[in-house]
């Protein structure tokens, strides 16, 4: 039996990196999808992917009216919703706050927050009599950064960090009927997050960085030696927005392939295994 039959499933950022990789083991594990997606050139590749099963609708998770519309066309395709799988985000250059120019602070801010954190609580109030209705399931994406440092800079982690304090407020007060839990991510192959306007780069990718560099030390740091791809996650999504999932709410799953269960003693073997040691 596969896990999501029977399951209508909104994936928010559904177009590429992380969203596209859920929504493609969504679609494997027999979920009904609708797709929400922020980039015009994204949609149409979602489109002719994905096929006339899957409701693929393009707006802005900042925006009421654009959520409003989706929900608007999820009730009209299917008449009901069991799951939100939030996994849109932004980052933010891992730039330090010190080298962050005054004059583009607040702006970086508002920006990196009301992507990040605004767009998820305005998605679970919108659609929450759908979910409530199914007794069904959200499940945000978290990130490492939000339990230890120099996972982003000031402004990406604060907004990690808030998302996990999100989960925990909004599990309180949607239960019983909804379950609401995070995945938190480390390392994800091909990351497609894109940079913030504010800092003038919203055309860079976190997928720039160097990848042979970045997995080399990923996979140096991290016990399971593995850069896991968009799909690996899926797994822990779809049993979180499934109905099988009758014993967890209110909980960020830490998935990061034991990157912070780090070396004390042995450090100074560690170290003489780093790459270019």
């Amino acid at each position: 039996m596969q896990l999501l039959n029977d399951h209508v499933v909104l994936i928010t950022g559904s177009g590429s990196g992380l969203g596209l990789g859920i929504a493609r083991y969504f679609r494997d594990e027999g979920a009904t999808l609708a797709l929400f997606e922020y980039d015009e050139s994204k949609v149409s590749k979602l489109q002719d992917e994905f096929g006339d099963d899957v409701l693929v609708v393009h707006g802005d998770v900042r925006s009421i009216a654009d959520l409003t519309r989706c929900r608007d066309e999820v009730v009209g395709r299917f008449g009901r919703l069991t799951a939100i799988v939030g996994a849109q985000g932004i980052y933010d250059g891992n730039v330090r706050l010190a080298d962050i120019p005054v004059e583009r602070l607040d702006t970086l801010l508002d920006e990196i927050f009301a992507v990040n954190v605004k767009g998820y609580a305005l998605t679970a109030r919108i659609f929450f009599d759908l979910l409530d209705a199914e007794e069904g399931a959200v499940v945000l994406t978290c990130s490492q950064a939000a339990f230890a440092a120099d996972g982003g800079g000031v402004a990406y982690t604060a907004s990690k960090g808030a998302i996990r304090a999100l989960i925990n407020q909004l599990s309180f007060e949607f239960a019983p009927r909804v379950r609401v839990n995070a995945v938190a991510p480390s390392g994800i192959a091909n990351s497609q997050l894109r940079g913030p306007a504010a800092l003038g780069l919203q055309d860079s990718l976190q997928s720039d960085i160097p990848a042979d560099a970045f997995r080399q030390q990923f996979e140096w740091l991290a016990p399971l030696q593995h850069m896991p791809s968009p799909e690996e996650y899926g797994p822990l999504y779809a049993f979180l927005a499934s109905r099988h999932n009758r014993v967890m709410t209110g909980q960020t799953v830490l998935a990061d392939s034991g990157a912070l269960n780090r070396a004390l003693i042995s450090t100074g073997e560690l170290m003489a295994t780093m790459p270019g040691a």
